[in-house]
């Protein structure tokens, strides 16, 4: 006995419409690349059931889009000849996006026209990367996430002159379901957040700077907030702060000058201490310190202006730091020699780990003070290099043999030729500088990794820790090793007065009594 299939009493397809699906479906069968039975079969099958459903919801062929197939997907089907099992299935789902991104080559759905031809730009792009120089794996990296930003736009009907960081950032964090990135049902890995940013701005960059889009308004050239504005003027010209003192401040007084509100004259003692108080978990105490040291300062500098009164600056006690409290981390002799043999070999990153490493081991240098360090300060024919350090300073150090040879061996074989003043510069294209000073205490942390030394203090600040504190063992007076380590206050060297044992113990008196607790 044969059973009666479930008749569709809302469908109001007409004969003429089910001819123009059954040809539309042939066509978008023949033009599919060969496959397998079965593949065809689904493929066939996700073009009819997305076809009969549009019919029943009188959704018209051209106007079906993403939100339209997000629909599809969370239906309760009762579609004849049809299971909600299947809507479960990643591979039919893109079956059915396969069939739309046919439809939409045929003109049968219409997707707004754009004046950025993507495909001749992406041809241009892929050029253009290997021009840079960039590795295989980078080029197929950035260009794939290109491609991919250039489908889901299209997917999401965005044109390319609405795009800005809020785009990039859905994009960055869209659940994917695009063609693009799919392989065999499944999402390919390592296309997360931070790779589809980074692509989509490379990308969106380069296209700004061809003339394909409008130049984009930088972070800093964007309109700041007056009262940041006048406050960057204030610590500028009143307090004589750094550039990046100000760089600090401000970043810290955005996260919370939404709280304080826009008018000074209604800032509260209640609102003060709420900022200084109400921090999140995850915050560190430095952190905590800084908003009270920010918070106090941004204050102030309201009160000089006569929006605030000048008692709510007080309304938070200062955040103290006591002087010379903790000891400094350091390495015995033995592992700094073993970190510095660690980085032997002769390819570029290691030449150049190498001589960033003996920089802060021989010099005792800052990160920042690497970081900064340009061609031009280097004196060959003296032995001499010019540091640019705190307070705007700048001043000369000798430069050791084995210093000034490893610097030699990068600079002369291993440093890219690019036309660029900072001595250091990553080992892969496009050969740029280090964004700040922490990327070199990434570099220390790869380098310990890799030689694999553990069970020492971690940061670039340890090898002019492990300096100072070598020196003074050896015999050297604090003032020696305060011009050593630059410092301008006798105090900034006395905290390694507590780690010479040796002193410490012929001073020390014997404990009242038999014996200490």
């Amino acid at each position: 006995m044969t059973t009666p299939q479930p008749s569709d009493s809302r469908s109001d397809a007409t004969p003429g419409a089910l001819a123009s699906h059954a040809q539309l479906i042939s066509r978008f069968l023949s033009g599919c690349l060969p496959r397998s039975a079965t593949s065809m079969a689904q493929a066939g099958s996700a073009a009819r059931h997305l076809l009969r459903w549009t019919s029943i919801r009188h959704i018209p062929i051209e106007a079906i889009d993403d939100h339209v197939v997000e629909r599809f997907r969370r239906h309760r089907c009762t579609c004849p000849r049809y299971s909600a099992c299947q809507l479960r299935e990643p591979a039919y789902l893109n079956q059915v996006r396969r069939f739309i991104s046919f439809l939409e080559d045929r003109g049968a759905i219409v997707v707004p026209s754009d004046p950025v031809d993507v495909g001749s730009h992406l041809d241009a792009f892929a050029e253009h990367l290997t021009e840079l120089g960039h590795s295989r794996s980078a080029r197929l990296g950035y260009f794939a996430q290109a491609r991919h930003f250039a489908a889901w736009l299209r997917l999401m009907r965005i044109r390319w002159s609405d795009v800005d960081e809020g785009v990039i950032d859905c994009f960055a964090l869209h659940h994917c379901h695009c063609l693009i990135r799919a392989k065999r049902g499944v999402r390919v890995p390592g296309t997360g957040p931070a790779q589809r940013r980074r692509g989509a701005r490379r990308f969106i960059a380069w296209l700004r700077t061809r003339g394909v889009l409008a130049p984009y308004l930088a972070a800093h050239d964007r309109p700041e907030d007056v009262r940041l504005a006048a406050y960057r003027s204030w610590l500028a010209r009143e307090r004589g702060a750094t550039e990046a003192t100000i760089r600090r401040y401000l970043h810290e007084a955005r996260r919370w000058l939404p709280t304080l509100g826009p008018d000074p004259a209604r800032y509260t003692a209640v609102i003060v201490r709420s900022i200084a108080i109400e921090q999140g978990a995850s915050r560190s105490r430095s952190s905590a310190r800084m908003t009270v040291t920010v918070l106090r300062s941004f204050l102030r500098f309201a009160a000089s202006t006569g929006a605030c009164p000048a008692a709510l600056a007080e309304a938070v006690l200062p955040a103290v730091r006591r002087r010379l409290a903790t000891l400094p981390r350091y390495a015995a002799p033995p592992t700094i020699e073993a970190i510095i043999a660690s980085c032997g070999g002769t390819a570029a990153v290691t030449v150049r780990d190498r001589a960033i490493i003996l920089l802060l081991a021989r010099l005792g240098l800052r990160a920042a003070d690497v970081w900064r360090l340009r061609l031009e300060d280097i004196d060959w024919h003296h032995g001499r290099l010019r540091l640019h350090g705190k307070q705007r300073r700048s001043v000369a150090m000798p430069l050791p043999q084995d210093v000034g040879d490893a610097l030699l061996a990068y600079v002369e074989g291993s440093r890219p030729a690019v036309a660029e003043g900072r001595v250091f510069l990553r080992a892969q294209a496009p050969f740029t500088p280090f964004r700040s000073a922490s990327e070199i205490a990434g570099i220390v942390a790869r380098v310990l990794k890799r030689g694999g030394i553990t069970d020492v203090p971690t940061g670039a600040h340890m090898f002019r820790h492990s300096l100072a504190t070598g020196l003074l063992r050896a015999g050297s007076t604090l003032e020696a090793i305060g011009a050593v380590l630059r410092h301008r206050s006798p105090d900034s060297t006395a905290i390694y007065a507590k780690v010479d044992l040796t002193m410490l113990l012929e001073i020390a008196q014997p404990w009242p009594g038999d014996a200490s607790c």
